[in-house]
C-alpha cells in the first residue's frame, strides 16, 4: 500500500494545485465562455480529489495536502502575471503551462509506479486524460 499511498497523494496534490490555480485566476476572467471552461476543469479536479480522498480514508491513510508555500507562490504568480494583462490569451497560456507540467509529472509517476494497484493507476490515467483535455479546450482561447 505504500506505493499506492504515494501515488494517490501525488494525484491528490496535482489535482489540488489545479483547483488552487483556478481559484487564483477565475476572478480575472471576464469572458463567460472561458470562465465556464475553467469552472468545468475545476469541477474535474474536485472529482479526482474526492475519489482519492475516499480511497485514502478507506485505507486509514493520511492525505497530504499542497503546502502553504506552494499555494502562496501560485497565488502571487497568478496576480503578477495578470497585473497588466488579463486577456484570455495570457490566462490560457498560464493554465496550459500548469496542465503541461501536470501531464509530464503524471506520466513520470505512471512510468515509475507501474506495479501500483490497478484502481490507483486508473485514477492517475484519468487525471492524465483530464489534463490533456484541458490543454485542448484552452487552445481556442489563445
Amino acid at each position: 500500500m505504500d506505493k499506492d499511498k504515494e501515488l494517490l497523494n501525488y494525484i491528490y496534490k496535482n489535482a489540488k494545485m489545479g483547483i488552487v490555480g483556478i481559484d487564483n485566476i477565475k476572478n480575472e476572467i471576464e469572458d463567460e465562455e472561458f470562465l465556464s471552461t475553467i469552472r468545468e476543469q475545476q469541477k474535474d479536479y474536485y472529482e479526482i480529489c474526492n475519489k482519492v480522498t475516499k480511497i485514502l480514508l478507506e485505507n486509514n491513510c493520511d492525505i497530504k495536502d499542497v503546502s502553504g508555500i506552494a499555494k502562496l507562490m501560485t497565488y502571487f504568480d497568478a496576480k503578477l502575471n495578470t497585473l497588466d494583462n488579463k486577456s484570455n490569451t495570457n490566462i490560457a497560456k498560464m493554465m496550459m503551462k500548469g496542465s503541461n507540467k501536470g501531464i509530464i509529472e503524471i506520466q513520470e509517476k505512471l512510468n515509475n509506479y507501474e506495479d501500483a494497484d490497478k484502481k490507483v493507476i486508473s485514477l492517475a490515467k484519468e487525471l492524465l486524460r483530464i489534463e490533456k483535455r484541458n490543454l485542448d479546450n484552452l487552445k481556442k482561447f489563445l
